[in-house]
């Protein structure tokens, strides 16, 4: 199983849709809020993003709400 890791915030519209999304399609993760953790917005921002979502599916970032990239790199 693939490591899922992704950070979001309160107000992003689209974590809101990406996070739905792999509920609906059972897909565990991580979620790291950068509205409730600094230190999760440094270690985004340390990871070069300045945006959300981001998610980290093993060493393969996607950013924003990219269901084909996931599918890809999911394997679905």
């Amino acid at each position: 199983m693939k490591k899922i890791e992704m950070y979001t915030s309160d107000t992003c519209p689209n974590c809101t849709k990406l996070k739905e999304y792999l509920n609906q399609n059972n897909i565990e993760y991580i979620e790291y809020n950068i509205s409730k953790s600094s230190e999760h917005k440094r270690n985004l921002i340390k990871e070069g993003f300045l945006s959300v979502p981001v998610m980290k599916i093993d060493e393969d970032y996607v950013l924003g709400f990219d269901v084909p990239r996931i599918k890809q790199l999911l394997n679905i």
